[in-house]
């Protein structure tokens, strides 16, 4: 027993060739459909060998968002991201986005420890190398007192990392096997097109933006999320906005998991239903809630009037930040300063977020307690409310047993109509999307 009287944790091992073999018997109960698939072994959100294999395997490999588009609008500013366990910069030239490894090129100095304006030059703290803000050498000070016959600056520019961006994120990819982030995507970005989400930006606002330290793996966090078992349980007042019976699968080809709240309600409580919405949504969009988690470390939660964003991000096996932000359609809410009564209604939204969110972290880190410290054998996912958590668990070990991910297989979507394990009836409003017909859409359910 620890010196505060609580009992350690259990160190849950599994071989690592198990875990990032293909093939590997490890994952025989994650590759089957919903219906005969478990939950995933304890080692995967509490052995910290697992973490350090999944940080290069998957982290290391995925498309991994690291920030805001709008922390990145102007030139010369620069970001310091932990990504697969590597330290990488992004910038922003006249040119446009920019990825690099956090590394002088000279003898390996980290170039900076957090983010800053750069004034479009990255210079070395160590021996004053200066990079230019796309990442070429443009000074090596001194370096001529004896010259070098074999030394030429544009053979030692940053090394780049790449990086891409949708809607209001921007991606890095350490990998040059992954597919783009097109293809990562699938259908999503048409899916939500009419959202507009390149449009949409933090309020000046208190509370926009926030960060909370979670004593819990990041998967337990985006498997809660794609999940709507615990609602009635976890979330009684969520469960009036967001009811069981109205929710529908919302995935198509492409790397993500998700759901949509259709309608969202206002009867008993209007929380979500206080600010001003979006121009130009159809009637499916305009009247649900859509919740997506995008492989591997976002979750968006979208309303016609504005999206709760969570970046996660990893630091352990049992620990995770989440970064989370409030986003706003054009409109009263990011023109300028919004007015008391907009503020008002923002505080509304805010706090029941933050209710919403305190509770998942409650419960998720309780979770991770029993995970770690009982370890009980992982049990059936129940197929009409878990189905986002075997496709999530399938991605999980499609990227830690693949040698490639040129090899990556973007799983398929549902089949349009496909009913059958959420709502006790035919969604009255689908989206866009998946109103064409079944031949047109070429998927069949995952």
């Amino acid at each position: 027993m620890a010196a505060d009287g609580t009992q350690p944790e259990a160190v849950w091992t599994q071989p690592q060739a198990d875990w990032t073999q293909p093939g590997s018997e490890f994952w025989a109960p994650q590759r089957t459909t919903v219906d005969t698939s478990f939950a995933m072994q304890p080692a995967v959100y509490a052995d910290e060998a697992f973490f350090a294999a999944e940080q290069d395997r998957l982290f290391g490999r995925a498309w991994v968002a690291v920030a805001l588009a709008s922390e990145l609008a102007r030139p010369g500013r620069l970001l310091v991201r932990s990504v697969g366990g590597r330290s990488i910069l992004a910038t922003r030239s006249e040119a446009g986005l920019h990825g690099f490894l956090n590394s002088c090129r000279h003898r390996g100095t980290e170039l900076a420890d957090s983010d800053c304006d750069i004034a479009n030059t990255i210079r070395c703290p160590y021996h004053r190398w200066h990079y230019s803000a796309d990442g070429r050498l443009v000074a090596a000070p001194l370096f001529d007192e004896v010259p070098r016959e074999d030394f030429d600056m544009a053979d030692y520019g940053l090394i780049p990392v790449r990086t891409d961006t949708w809607g209001p994120l921007v991606f890095v990819s350490l990998s040059d096997d992954t597919p783009p982030l097109k293809a990562w995507l699938g259908d999503l970005p048409d899916r939500m097109a009419d959202y507009r989400f390149d449009q949409w930006q933090p309020a000046a606002l208190e509370g926009v933006s926030c960060t909370f330290d979670v004593a819990a793996n990041w998967k337990l966090l985006a498997e809660n999320f794609a999940e709507y078992y615990h609602l009635p349980w976890v979330h009684p007042e969520l469960a009036k906005v967001s009811r069981v019976p109205d929710h529908y699968r919302y995935q198509g080809p492409g790397m993500y998991c998700g759901q949509t709240t259709t309608p969202v309600s206002g009867d008993e409580r209007g929380d979500w239903l206080t600010l001003p919405p979006a121009a130009g949504l159809d009637d499916s969009d305009a009247a649900s809630g859509r919740f997506v988690a995008l492989f591997p470390n976002v979750t968006l939660a979208v309303l016609p009037s504005h999206m709760f964003l969570m970046r996660l991000e990893p630091l352990s096996a049992g620990r995770t930040l989440e970064h989370c932000t409030f986003l706003f359609p054009p409109g009263p809410m990011t023109q300028g300063e919004p007015s008391a009564a907009l503020r008002e209604s923002f505080e509304i939204t805010r706090r029941f977020w933050i209710e919403v969110n305190d509770e998942d972290i409650d419960i998720c880190e309780r979770a991770q307690r029993g995970i770690s410290r009982g370890g009980a054998p992982p049990g059936p996912l129940a197929p009409r409310f878990e189905e986002p958590l075997n496709r999530f668990h399938k991605m999980t070990a499609d990227l830690m047993t693949l040698p490639s991910l040129a090899d990556v297989e973007i799983p398929q979507g549902d089949r349009s109509g496909h009913v059958d394990l959420y709502g006790s009836d035919p969604n009255p409003a689908p989206p866009a999307i998946e109103r064409l017909p079944v031949s047109t859409a070429a998927i069949v359910p995952t």
